[in-house]
């Protein structure tokens, strides 16, 4: 159930983290791989609610309430191909856990459970994402590119929640969940690159999806904006600047959700290019 809701945000964000093809190689590569590390911060929010006893869901900041990290690192691997002049084909892998715990302030209701205040709850919030991407740069010049980019995501995401309480002397444990799925939700996206000077190119990526799928309701934006130094022929470096804003809505027939990520902050990446 929350896991359904939390894999489809982390989906969301899996496609505004990856980069498309053509965002950051060199003009004149045929073929890429990229590795890089992203120091964003997070801000996360999750409401699940059960209509079968007709609890309503606490909406839950997982950093504040249950102390999940709001800044953490985030490697990731891309490698791309050209096929032609104006089509390329692109893969990356990167994951994101995180984990907390704290004594939380007030009652928390998630799905039929409630953890009351004073009780220490647990958090564990992980996804592994691996990303598939086709672009096709209509605008295609020796130092100039302009395109757009579909994507295809299949996110493993597992999410983690326990609770324990005292009374008086005595600590009892409050019932957990813990949830482990694998989907796909396709992304579109427009990407540039503009080499301003030899060696030296700047790239831009814009992304906006509003959409309403069966139960499904999401929202994404997304900018981003680097610039790499191919130091050696076959060897750049370069640096990234990332947000994203989004939300997912979900109802179903024993709940209904909400998931809301937040994620801003800079990345560093080293690439090989041939």
């Amino acid at each position: 159930m929350f896991t359904r809701i939390s894999l489809i945000a982390a989906s969301l964000a899996g496609s505004t983290f990856a980069t498309a093809p053509a965002a950051a190689q060199a003009l004149q590569d045929h073929f890429w791989i990229e590795t890089s590390a992203y120091w964003p911060r997070v801000d996360t929010s999750v409401r699940l609610s059960s209509t079968r006893s007709g609890a309503q869901g606490t909406s839950i900041d997982l950093e504040s309430d249950l102390a999940l990290d709001k800044h953490e690192t985030l490697p990731a691997v891309f490698a791309g191909v050209r096929l032609g002049s104006n089509f390329s084909i692109g893969g990356e892998y990167y994951s994101l856990s995180r984990k907390g715990s704290n004594v939380i302030s007030r009652d928390i209701v998630f799905d039929d459970i409630t953890y009351p205040a004073s009780a220490r709850v647990s958090t564990k919030f992980s996804t592994d994402v691996y990303r598939l991407t086709l672009g096709y740069a209509f605008i295609r010049k020796e130092n100039f590119e302009l395109g757009a980019a579909l994507g295809l995501h299949a996110t493993r995401f597992k999410v983690r929640l326990d609770g324990e309480t005292s009374i008086g002397d005595q600590s009892a444990n409050v019932e957990g969940r813990r949830h482990d799925f694998l989907a796909p939700l396709p992304t579109l996206g427009l990407f540039t690159a503009f080499e301003v000077a030899p060696r030296l190119t700047l790239n831009g990526r814009i992304d906006y999806l509003s959409l309403k799928i069966d139960d499904y309701d999401g929202r994404l934006i997304n900018t981003q904006a680097s610039i790499s130094y191919r130091a050696l022929k076959n060897v750049g470096i370069g640096a990234t600047y990332r947000y994203v804003d989004y939300r997912v809505d979900v109802e179903k027939q024993r709940w209904t959700g909400r998931v809301s990520y937040k994620f801003k902050g800079p990345a560093v990446f080293l690439q090989f290019g041939f």
